[in-house]
């Protein structure tokens, strides 16, 4: 064995040898040796929205994913920082201090619907930072924030845009329907949509003979339904989250609800679960969705998108389709990605005015913002759940379950009245 007789040479060669290599490696890989872009956001992975929060942050980490294989952005690779939210309001301004305090992330974006973009909206006011709302409805309408966008194609008024095609499709009924009820829970995002469909039903000459809300706890929705029905409404309008969009369902299917026109603003029907648990209850009601793979809205790259999600979607235990708000959740982050890259920069102020002033090629269609940061122009589908016949996933892959009523440019088919009969 030969001893080094100099140690002090020996660890100089092995410093400048282990020096040479780690050159050489991080000339090699430039995105992965660089300071990662972080994105910090709270995300509903337990509680009530934990359905979708799931849905949302694996469409956020194909997009993490995509975008470090091409080298991330600005030569940097992207890391997403987020903690759970638990579906409870009161947890988020404290999730997105730490984010901002602690975490010391670049960038915020929201977790998933309204009842948790609230609670977080002072939070990145405060701290003066671009915040990107995912699936929230009218958020800004009080804060006036010019650092917020809203990811959801609601419109420059979407109070009243949510409710809009519901109304226009009941509205072309012959009879036209005199009578409306409106019911909703004491929360956020019910408020504002039942607000719309009480502007609306007042512009359109309908009576309303029911309208009230209930605690988001409630469980029973027995004694609503039946008042509802002791009212005997033409129209019936629900805003509900996924828990409450169940108990209503179950409710007015087990009463015989008889009514013309039923839904409306159900958040969960969307859910490819919640259809598989309903099947053929879900016949006959109108709801709101964003997007459904109908031959009218092959936009660029989602079906690709789409392929990726279904392939991890059942090691996750998630939604296995994805429509309803993955889509979303990724053009969330294309359109911050494609400001970054097109600014240069991760200075708010610059990434704000840059997304309020550039339309967005995404997976969703092309995206461009106006008032309150919200879509420059309205997209909301009104669809009708029909011919289901069982509980299987392969039927639900066919869009002819979901009929696209509204926009004219996205129909499908034709509405079929009264859901007293089509459920049946």
């Amino acid at each position: 064995m030969i001893h080094e007789r100099h140690p002090q040479r020996r660890l100089c060669r092995f410093l400048s040898a282990a020096a040479a290599l780690a050159g050489c490696v991080l000339a090699g890989t430039p995105a992965q040796a660089a300071e990662p872009i972080t994105i910090g956001f709270g995300m509903a992975l337990t509680g009530g929205l934990a359905a979708a929060g799931k849905t949302a942050l694996l469409a956020m980490q194909i997009w993490q994913d995509d975008v470090n294989a091409k080298g991330g952005l600005l030569g940097r690779p992207v890391k997403l920082v987020y903690h759970d939210d638990q579906t409870n309001p009161p947890a988020v301004p404290g999730i997105y201090t730490k984010l901002l305090d602690v975490d010391k992330v670049d960038l915020i974006v929201s977790g998933y619907g309204t009842n948790m973009i609230a609670p977080a909206m002072p939070i990145a006011i405060a701290h003066d930072r671009l915040f990107l709302g995912l699936f929230g409805l009218a958020v800004n309408s009080e804060f006036h924030y010019p650092k917020y966008f809203s990811i959801i194609p609601n419109g420059p008024d979407p109070k009243h845009a949510f409710s809009q095609s519901f109304f226009e499709v009941a509205m072309r009924g012959n009879p036209k329907p005199q009578t409306v009820a409106i019911v909703g829970a004491d929360a956020e995002y019910p408020k504002n949509a039942t607000e719309g469909a009480r502007d609306a039903a007042k512009s359109l000459g309908l009576k309303i003979v029911y309208d009230k809300s209930y605690p988001p706890s409630t469980a029973d929705f027995s004694p609503i339904v039946h008042a509802i029905q002791a009212t005997d409404p033409e129209i019936v309008f629900v805003a509900s989250y996924p828990p409450d969009s169940a108990g209503m369902l179950r409710a007015a299917t087990e009463i015989g609800l008889k009514t013309r026109y039923f839904g409306g603003g159900m958040v969960g029907l969307q859910y490819t679960a919640v259809k598989l648990q309903f099947g053929p209850k879900l016949n006959g009601i109108l709801d709101y969705d964003y997007w459904i793979p109908a031959p009218t809205m092959q936009f660029p790259g989602i079906m690709e998108f789409l392929k990726k999600y279904q392939a991890k979607a059942p090691s996750e235990g998630i939604d296995p389709l994805g429509w309803y708000l993955p889509p979303f959740a990724y053009a969330n982050l294309q359109i911050l990605g494609d400001a970054i890259e097109g600014t240069k920069s991760l200075d708010q102020t610059k990434l704000a005015d840059y997304i309020r002033s550039h339309p967005f090629n995404t997976i969703v269609g092309e995206v461009s913002f106006g008032r309150d940061g919200e879509w420059s122009k309205p997209r909301i589908l009104e669809v009708q759940f029909q011919d289901i016949q069982g509980n299987d996933l392969e039927q639900f892959r066919d869009t002819k379950a979901e009929v696209i009523l509204e926009p004219a440019e996205f129909r499908t088919g034709e509405v079929i009245e009264p859901y007293s009969s089509v459920k049946k």
